[in-house]
């Protein structure tokens, strides 16, 4: 699996519709409206939105923002590098740096709520709540002359969770971030559950002196929300995909925020594939793999689990000589199990085995295939 991304890729991620933007038509966008206008009232703050070029300088994305060299973020197999020095963002705080930069100039008081919206783009696991180009947005309140603290953080919590679900019960978890002091999980509690909704906390220190500005005379706060996953909380959605369906049923109701009402479902089809590959690899790294292997037709993958991984050493003799695999090789022998479902119609049984089939090519990595007849 390469490293950089080739041109393709990169012109096909770059393709992808941001349904955050007005323009989109999406509800998406309109939560989007609502969560800022609800903080822009509540602080009486002008409101300043960013949306800036999906390519960013890989220090913007990570060194910037204090995140430590060894970062297992930091890896190639989880980011979309282009070159060495440039990759497709993993979140929207790598333009975060930039909107510090534009302030050293400021001399006066100031006091503005950033909006940092549109996609961000990652390696990530096939599930029915993860796609590898979510939407994210953050929400940066950047104040001079006068501290903004845990008490100003809290107000700001609440009136998220009230922006994005009315009068649902969150929580507070202490977590920690490398841009970020009292870092906290915000969670909300959905029919019995808690679920995360966003992260945040007070702007380091580290982050402003590394713009210029001086943490005596500048604070902030900082938060960043899944819009995706609040988009769906907020509707009653169980499967991401359904943001982006073709389906007329289905996308004329992603036009407001009115709680979703299901179509109906189209069966799944599963296939199981028994792989080649490295070792240390994951269901982010293969879940990728697939969607790319699968180009247009990826929007039919509703899952990738994967079931087992068997280093070559502790395979039974007979099933590594038939796998090709051999001890020492850093290679194993992975169970993988494929979610198959259209949100349109049945895929047929050939159907699946085709693209099952493609993925497998694209997954395996050892010199005997099993692909299924089609």
């Amino acid at each position: 699996m390469h490293t950089h991304l080739s041109l393709a890729e990169l012109n096909a991620a770059l393709g992808i519709v941001d349904l955050s933007d007005p323009a989109a038509g999406h509800a998406l966008s309109t939560l989007l409206a609502n969560v800022t206008g609800a903080l822009a009232s509540r602080w009486g703050v002008p409101v300043a939105e960013h949306r800036h070029n999906p390519l960013v300088a890989t220090r913007d994305n990570y060194d910037r923002l204090g995140y430590a060299p060894t970062d297992i973020t930091r890896d190639a197999r989880y980011s979309r590098h282009v070159s060495p020095t440039v990759m497709l963002r993993s979140h929207t705080s790598a333009g975060v740096p930039a909107v510090l930069d534009a302030l050293r100039p400021e001399l006066g008081r100031y006091d503005t709520l950033h909006v940092l919206p549109g996609l961000v783009y990652r390696r990530d696991a096939v599930d029915r709540t993860h796609v590898g180009t979510p939407h994210q947005v953050d929400l940066w309140r950047l104040r001079s002359r006068a501290p903004l603290g845990v008490p100003e953080l809290m107000d700001m919590l609440g009136t998220v969770v009230e922006a994005v679900l009315p009068g649902a019960r969150w929580r507070a978890v202490p977590t920690t971030h490398s841009y970020t002091t009292a870092g906290v999980q915000l969670d909300v509690q959905v029919r019995g559950e808690w679920l995360e909704l966003a992260e945040a906390g007070l702007v380091a220190a580290s982050v402003l002196r590394a713009s210029g500005l001086d943490p005596r005379r500048w604070g902030g706060l900082a938060l960043g929300l899944g819009l995706d996953r609040a988009l769906m909380l907020r509707k009653g959605i169980d499967d991401i995909r359904l943001l982006r369906s073709a389906d007329p049923r289905v996308a004329a109701q992603m036009a407001d925020l009115a709680p979703y009402r299901p179509v109906s479902a189209m069966p799944p089809v599963r296939r199981d594939l028994s792989l080649v590959c490295a070792d240390d690899v994951d269901a982010e790294v293969l879940g990728d793999a697939a969607r790319s292997a699968l180009g247009a037709d990826a929007e039919v993958l509703a899952g990738l689990e994967v079931l087992a991984v068997t280093p070559a050493a502790e395979l039974p003799a007979a099933a590594a000589a038939r796998l090709g695999l051999v001890p020492g090789s850093g290679r194993a022998n992975v169970l993988v199990r494929l979610t198959l479902q259209s949100l349109e119609r049945t895929l047929t049984a050939t159907e699946a085995n085709r693209l099952r089939n493609r993925v497998y090519l694209a997954l395996h990595d050892g010199p005997a295939r099993e692909l299924i007849a089609v």
